[in-house]
């Protein structure tokens, strides 16, 4: 019989981010993105009874995963409340945090949810059910200024422009509706790789959808707030984007790009970088 978890999502650089964690047997620990709770399931390993760990998934269909453990507290919310909650439970301040950021291979796997370009399905593309806004309403709601912005900034897709005026002429016939129709209202705006470049369509698209980076820099800006002093946070990113934000987060636990000189002089910094370098996955699990 199949590990559901397993199945559901691999986790990725689980033995590096465990080792970055440096688990205290009695600590409190958030993983912000449960998924198939691989990374969970390792740090529930090493917590003894007195141990809590809590979790956030915003999607239906990662309950499913939750273990019978009296130590794991789910979170059926997006991980940008995820302060929020911690006050919420009253939990005494976490000593660990975890983000696995991006979409989970279960999610890219099954085909109704829309994620990937290698099924046909409804254009659906949201992380949460109950979210209004999906994949269609973007692609059939949104001015073309509006979809070149979003397919120039989070798709960094270079024709953006004759992306938005192709789906623009497209919904004036009719309504786009599924993953297909998409692709062949885009096959003449192909650039490069046609894989590559779908990928880059459907992640603008899915950041849209999902307020990603938004719910990220939310994230970033408040959880370290409900972190105790020798806390260690890892967050695992996948495109230049999600990089991009946590890497400025780390370093000037500001969004701000020019910080004013107020600022500057006054600004107690939280967070000490621990690792030169990021830490990247191995060549036999690249290869996986």
């Amino acid at each position: 019989m199949k590990d559901e978890s397993t199945f559901y999502h691999q986790p990725v650089l689980l033995n590096e981010c465990i080792e970055q964690l440096n688990i205290k047997p009695d600590g409190v620990y958030l993983d912000a993105t449960y998924g198939g709770g691989g990374h969970s399931k390792e740090i529930l390993k090493r917590l003894n009874e007195h141990g809590t760990l809590i979790v956030f998934d915003q999607d239906d269909d990662a309950k499913r995963n939750i273990p019978d453990d009296k130590r794991i507290l789910f979170v059926p919310e997006n991980f940008r409340y995820a302060s929020r909650f911690v006050r919420l439970y009253k939990l005494p301040s976490l000593d660990g945090v975890l983000a696995d950021l991006g979409v989970s291979s279960y999610q890219f796997d099954t085909p109704d949810r829309g994620f990937s370009t290698r099924f046909d399905a409804l254009l659906d593309m949201r992380m949460d059910q109950r979210n209004p806004l999906s994949a269609m309403n973007v692609l059939n709601e949104y001015k073309e200024p509006q979809l070149k912005q979003i397919f120039e900034q989070y798709g960094e897709v270079t024709n953006a422009k004759n992306v938005a005026r192709s789906i623009a002429e497209a919904r004036m016939a009719k309504r786009l509706t599924t993953i297909n129709e998409l692709k062949q209202t885009l096959a003449k705006c192909i650039y490069g790789n046609e894989n590559k470049y779908f990928a880059q369509i459907f992640q603008a698209i899915r950041i849209e959808v999902n307020d990603e980076l938004n719910a990220l820099m939310e994230f970033l800006e408040t959880i370290t707030l409900s972190m105790s002093e020798n806390a260690r946070i890892c967050m695992i990113t996948f495109h230049s984007l999600e990089d991009r934000i946590v890497k400025q987060w780390m370093k000037n636990e500001t969004f701000q790009n020019e910080p004013d000189f107020f600022t500057k002089q006054t600004k107690k910094k939280n967070l000490k970088i621990i690792t030169k370098r990021p830490i990247l996955p191995s060549e036999e699990e690249i290869k996986k």
